[in-house]
């Protein structure tokens, strides 16, 4: 079966997978394959990849499934309902721009947006559905609700830090899913976390203010993705901790919410709205 010869089912929601080459990629090309109800129909690669051509199945290790990688959304435009995008912010732009021209939804878990760019697709929620989240690990929105609670229920009597490792390779810090936890814990505070986040200490830093949340990094190895929550008061500690073995946690999760959001016209949803955890 060639990209051209693919039979499209009515009954099916038709997938697209951007930066099919990638860690991500790979994880939900095989994912989709294992999902009922649901087709995978396209794989996408920028243009000067090597992988342009290649069977996506084999470049997934799920054996030849005659959908070749191609170099451009626009080759493929026809061939899907709901776009997954985990790529980079400026790919991601112009996949929005292009989903919301031709009426498809789009799942996006691209991280690192300037203003700018998140304008944009809250823009084009108007138009199209799209949604938009750091992390789609069920496990991770849990703590973010967990996060959020303790933070309420604790309140100003404990010191907040929050601790993220990360595989070698990953570009952006302190990762979306630790931001999106500090996110949580300053909104139930009513702080800006622009206002009392720090990232990294060095030197003669003086005595912890307790309105802050701190973040702390690490790069190494392969690790998957390890985040926690500390909550640290004088005589106990409470900790939030999710650990990913397997990108595969994301990608049931980012198909979860594709599903879920075929069914909508438009807007601007997160993962917490597919899991209904927004209460």
């Amino acid at each position: 079966m060639s990209l051209n010869n693919l039979i499209l089912d009515a009954k099916m929601i038709n997938v697209a997978i951007t930066g099919a080459g990638g860690r991500m990629g790979k994880a939900l090309i095989e994912a989709v394959t294992q999902t009922e109800g649901m087709q995978f129909s396209a794989a996408i690669e920028r243009p000067d990849s090597t992988l342009v051509g290649v069977d996506s199945g084999e470049l997934a290790g799920i054996g030849r499934n005659g959908i070749s990688v191609v170099s451009s959304l626009h080759e493929v435009v026809g061939q899907f309902d709901v776009l997954i995008d985990f790529s980079t912010p400026i790919s991601t732009s112009a996949n929005v721009a292009l989903c919301v021209e031709h009426g498809k939804k789009i799942v996006i878990g691209t991280t690192g947006f300037d203003q700018q760019q998140l304008q944009q697709i809250e823009q084009a929620s108007k138009k199209t559905a799209i949604c938009m989240a750091s992390n789609y690990a069920t496990g991770v929105n849990l703590c973010f609700k967990l996060a959020e609670l303790a933070a309420a229920i604790l309140g100003d009597d404990v010191d907040i830090e929050i601790s993220e490792t990360h595989h070698r390779h990953k570009v952006d810090a302190p990762s979306g899913t630790a931001l999106s936890l500090g996110e949580s814990v300053a909104g139930a505070l009513g702080r800006d976390l622009k206002q009392v986040a720090v990232y990294g200490r060095e030197g003669q830093t003086g005595a912890r203010d307790r309105q802050t949340i701190g973040f702390a990094t690490q790069r190494a190895g392969d690790v998957v993705g390890d985040h926690t929550v500390l909550f640290a008061a004088d005589g106990e500690r409470v900790e939030i901790t999710h650990k990913a073995s397997s990108r595969m946690a994301f990608a049931r999760g980012a198909l979860r919410a594709a599903k879920w959001l075929h069914e909508k016209p438009s807007g601007l949803h997160s993962m917490q709205d597919v899991l209904n955890l927004n209460i």
